[in-house]
């Protein structure tokens, strides 16, 4: 028998919950709804959800703050859902280590391909070398089959999102790849223009290292073009 993916709906109106949670459902997701962030936080760990909808406006614990302290100890993928466009609450979105961004209303088709999007992430999207087990850069060794990355003898906790990406600049160590490909094979094609997310993430995966090796940066810009891993 295959386990269904979990999705968790976190979200304080009723109709979205119950719209969102039906169509998941036909699809064959198992899902759990939460009203408040506080509600979802104390549920998470017992549902173990393989994926987060997660509304940035609610009373009370806002989906930042969710957010924030769910980061502390998970990297379940969350995609942000939220009527407001500002461009603002999208990047502070994906500062904190949210995988995607959704804009009240949205269309069943576009829900759909970035909850499908986001977990084909998780999946591990990016393969890795035949026959390699760990790659090195440095003082950094990512162990593929554990899907855990460390620098020196200190762990570095990487989102879904952040992992890939940094493992995939390492297997191309010494060699620049544009914002088009790191898009294409991270996220998927349908966000090749969505440089914005490249962006924040290069940033979070470069502080991440900086907290666990002060000065250490293995990650070079090349400006309107694409990045490069490197050591030296």
């Amino acid at each position: 028998m295959i386990n269904k993916q979990k999705v968790m709906i976190v979200d304080d109106e009723p109709k979205i919950i119950r719209f969102v949670a039906a169509n998941l459902k036909s699809l064959g997701y198992e899902t759990m709804a939460s009203q408040s962030g506080q509600e979802a936080l104390d549920a998470i760990d017992a549902f173990d959800p393989d994926l987060v909808l997660l509304d940035l406006m609610m009373p009370g614990m806002d989906g930042f703050e969710v957010l924030k302290r769910l980061r502390t100890y998970s990297s379940v993928p969350v995609i942000m859902l939220t009527a407001r466009s500002n461009s603002s609450d999208k990047v502070q979105g994906l500062n904190l280590g949210a995988d995607d961004y959704l804009t009240k209303p949205f269309s069943l088709d576009e829900l759909f391909a970035r909850v499908n999007a986001v977990l084909r992430r998780m999946n591990g999207r990016v393969s890795p070398p035949a026959q390699t087990s760990e790659i090195t850069l440095g003082p950094v060794t990512v162990n593929l089959a554990q899907r855990r990355t460390w620098l020196n003898e200190t762990e570095i906790k990487f989102t879904e999102t952040e992992y890939n990406l940094f493992t995939l600049l390492l297997q191309h160590a010494g060699k620049v790849m544009t914002h088009e490909q790191l898009l294409s094979e991270v996220w998927g094609s349908e966000y090749r223009d969505e440089v914005e997310y490249l962006r924040v993430t290069i940033a979070r995966i470069r502080q991440k290292i900086k907290s666990a090796a002060e000065g250490l940066d293995f990650i070079v810009t090349y400006p309107g073009v694409g990045y490069m891993a490197q050591y030296e």
